[in-house]
């Protein structure tokens, strides 16, 4: 075979050059390059200098199994009749034998190289001992030993760290992610994964970086973060991919196929599956191919391909079965209920998914879907009282598992892995005409984090719903309350007034959705008014239309919206006046005073401690231009300039131009005024949304940070009566399942505020001056936030120069009873 000569042949006349090149080529991620750098200066020397051969063989055989070439890892290693004299050599051989054995899952004979090479580190430490207890943890994690796993990573890293080893502290991290991943715990799998691609980025190992970033979009996955999973799965399989590393990059690919299927894309989620299984099959990894098999056994029973689905997962279990591994036998034994229930045998059925839900060797992921398995098995075959307990049992365990996160960047999308689940049990109740409890089922499931964050639930957590009173919510409120459920097969709309509450079928979700979408881009380039826009009056007769009755004489409407309704102001939309000479249209603003809130125990639980405030004003703006992409804001010192003029000068705190910085604001004691409000620039991160922020000016010369992140808003309690944020998307653009949108307003609203004032869209500078002007003008004369903030959009409505919703409806309220 003919190589083409590249750098190293340039280096005939150093071998430590050479190898080094190799080396750093290997933990730059080049696997391939490397490999065959390595396999041709091992060629070079096998006769002269067969000690410093074995270093290019062992390297060459690293990069195979890098790449997930385990047999051929093996084969390399074994074309030589003879082992290495060096120690630290024979080391080496014997550490890369065993991980591609256990990757192979010739387990025994993984042990037996793994235990000479124990040995020979116990009587002489070499500094390739760090990779033994590497590898033995990687054939650990194999055999589903998850404790024994994490040992040996923890053990690896303290030696990478007392040999200040680099490389082996980045994989020690990565392996020590990947076993928490494995075990779900999530929280515990991003800390360990970040440092891994922290501490790879800084010494540019690539592979690693790459490692990271595909197990963050597995954990992200399993947090039901799905478009943050996509993202990170589809880079991570397009650098392996790159990189030669075939494992890795069918790692990934599963992982794209995982999220492709939780979106309800069947088909791309099976190309996602027969891709990885090719790979799989190309490599020997026997964890890899049942990974693929099972997986393919799932969308294949979601597609309807019974008999293919039972033979894939005859085929997973098999391999399960071989490894004695029985959690991997519970996964595809799952697969054979759902089989079984689609195949008209409930008995069947009934009995495997008991077996998967009450095995010890179960976790938690598997348990809640084996249990909302079952809770649809019973719905179907008329056995309500069961399925009401199953369905129960279900949230339950989801619930709990919910409760061992710590990190509210986790406990936001978790919700989004419930949602099918509480969908399906709301639809249930409902359909058993049991309306009460499944409002009651359906707010528990709102606003989890922002709940537990105010206190409004019991200490350490629930996973049962605390009783709620509508009815005395509305009261106390003064309001009508319209709680929106966005279904699968249909959605709700509750109206609930002081008096009864009144629940309504709506079309089903995807439909609802695509209407607002469409009719959002229609405020940002058009009058829709003018235009008598076709969504923006048939969202108005399926949203609101049903309850039309029941607000005709409301004097407030608090909104508690589900989904895509957290992006669209129900203010907008249009009303015809049928009674008219010819049939008019109008805003809905001019009927109601409407405000948003999370979720309806958010709006009617006080905060324990809360008392009003005097009128003292925090405000910060009109900050220095950090660069170019924020640009200072022409009107930002008028506006500033006329919130000020509303307050007393003894009580106002005013941060401004070099002075308003994040630090500036965290130091201000923000708790101490009732009043805060920002003039500046907004970021929206659909990523990380606690990475949303507001752009304030730089801290100094030496301190280029100049965001004021919503992670670190929620770290200091409020008690305002209001806080205002006068910038773009200061609402979020980001809306996870239950929790509603999430960002600056959410992070301000979590640190205790009772109304906030943010911006759905970008906002322009000049009409939010003239907005903010009239909002405190009616505040003064003693208006409540939401009336004061309707006739301030009242105002540019009825003028000339801002009547088009694009000025005056970005702004919306998300309120809480005082």
């Amino acid at each position: 075979m003919t190589i083409a000569c590249g750098l190293a042949c340039d280096r005939r006349e150093s071998p430590q050059a050479a190898y080094l090149h190799a080396y750093k080529t290997f933990v730059h991620g080049d696997l391939k390059q490397s490999q065959d750098e390595a396999h041709r200066e091992c060629a070079r020397f096998r006769d002269s200098n067969p000690e410093l051969a074995w270093k290019f063989r062992i390297l060459e055989a690293e990069s195979s199994l890098w790449q997930g070439m385990y047999q051929q890892a093996l084969t390399t290693l074994n074309s030589q009749p003879t082992q290495p004299r060096n120690k630290d050599s024979l080391i080496e051989v014997l550490a890369i034998a065993g991980a591609a054995l256990g990757r192979l899952h010739q387990f025994p004979e993984a042990e037996q190289k793994l235990g000479q090479a124990s040995h020979i580190c116990q009587d002489w430490p070499q500094d390739t001992c760090g990779d033994v207890t590497r590898a033995r943890g990687v054939v650990a994690m194999q055999q589903g030993q998850l404790d024994a796993a994490k040992l040996f990573f923890e053990q690896s890293l303290q030696f990478a760290d007392s040999h200040h080893d680099s490389f082996l502290r980045a994989t020690a991290l990565l392996n020590l992610g990947l076993t928490s991943l494995r075990d779900l715990h999530f929280d515990e799998s991003i800390d360990w994964t970040d440092a891994a691609y922290r501490e790879s980025t800084i010494s540019g190992a690539d592979g690693v970086t790459q490692g990271a970033l595909g197990n963050l979009g597995w954990a992200y996955y399993f947090l039901g973060d799905t478009e943050k999973s996509l993202e990170l799965s589809l880079e991570a399989a397009k650098r392996a991919s790159h990189a030669g590393n075939v494992t890795a990059q069918l790692t990934w690919v599963t992982a794209a196929g995982y999220v492709y299927a939780s979106r309800g894309d069947i088909a791309g989620a099976t190309q996602s599956y027969l891709e990885a299984l090719d790979l799989a099959e190309k490599t020997g990894g026997q964890e890899a191919i049942y990974a693929a098999y099972r997986a393919l056994a799932l969308v294949s029973v979601e597609s309807g391909k019974l008999d293919e689905a039972g033979r894939y997962s005859d085929k997973a279990i098999e391999i399960a079965h071989s490894d004695k591994t029985r959690l991997e036998e519970l996964n595809p034994l799952f697969v054979k209920g759902l089989i079984a229930a689609r195949s008209g045998d409930p008995t069947e059925a009934e009995r495997i998914l008991h077996e998967v839900e009450n095995d010890p060797e179960t976790n938690a992921s598997l348990k809640f879907r084996a249990e909302h398995a079952l809770a649809r098995l019973y719905e179907e075959q008329g056995r309500s009282a069961t399925a009401d307990r199953e369905y129960q049992t279900a949230l339950r365990t989801i619930e709990a598992s919910r409760l061992t996160l710590k990190r509210e960047d986790s406990k936001l999308p978790f919700s989004n892995n419930s949602r099918h689940v509480y969908d399906d049990y709301v639809q249930f109740l409902v359909a058993n005409k049991k309306t009460g409890a499944a409002l009651r089922w359906a707010d528990f499931s709102r606003a989890r984090t922002l709940n537990e964050g105010l206190g409004l639930l019991p200490k350490g957590g629930s996973t049962d719903p605390p009783q709620l009173d509508a009815q005395q919510i509305a009261r106390r409120a003064g309001g009508t309350l319209l709680f929106y459920w966005l279904g699968e097969k249909r959605s709700y709309l509750w109206a609930i007034t002081a008096q009864k509450t009144s629940v309504f079928t709506l079309p089903p979700g995807n439909e609802i959705d695509a209407a607002v979408h469409r009719y959002r881009e229609a405020l940002k380039v058009q009058d829709v008014l003018a235009a008598a826009d076709q969504d923006g009056q048939s969202l108005y007769q399926t949203l609101i239309g049903p309850a039309h009755k029941l607000l005709e004489k409301a004097r407030k409407v608090f909104i508690v919206p589900d989904g895509s309704l957290n992006n669209l102001n129900f203010e907008t939309l249009l009303v015809s006046e049928p009674k008219a000479p010819q049939t008019k249209l109008h805003y809905w603003i001019e009927d109601v005073t409407s405000a948003d809130a999370n979720s309806l125990r958010v709006l009617g639980t006080s905060l324990p401690g809360k008392q009003k405030l005097d009128r003292t004003l925090l405000i910060v703006g009109n900050s220095v231009a950090p660069n170019d992409e924020y640009r200072e804001l022409p009107q930002a010192d008028a506006q500033m300039r006329s919130v000020e003029s509303h307050f007393p000068k003894e009580e106002q705190k005013i941060l401004t131009r070099e002075h308003a910085t994040p630090s500036a604001y965290l130091a201000s004691a923000p708790e101490k005024f009732s009043y805060i409000h920002f003039v500046a620039h907004g970021t929206a991160s659909q990523l990380s949304p606690l990475d949303s922020a507001i752009v304030l000016s730089k801290e100094s010369a030496e301190n280029n940070s100049f965001k004021l992140y919503a992670r670190d808003i929620i770290r200091y309690p409020l008690r305002a009566d209001l806080v205002t944020i006068s910038s773009c998307y200061s609402a979020g653009d980001r809306s996870y399942s239950g929790e509603g949108l999430v960002g600056i307003s959410w992070a301000f609203l979590r640190a205790g505020a009772r109304n906030v004032v943010a911006a759905l869209w970008d906002v322009s500078d000049a009409s939010t001056a003239q907005l903010m002007d009239k909002f405190y003008d009616e505040l003064t004369r003693g208006a409540s936030p939401d009336a004061a903030l309707r006739a301030a959009k009242l105002s540019l409505l009825r003028g000339k120069e801002f009547h088009n919703p694009f000025y005056w409806a970005p702004f919306q309220l998300y309120a809480r009873l005082a």
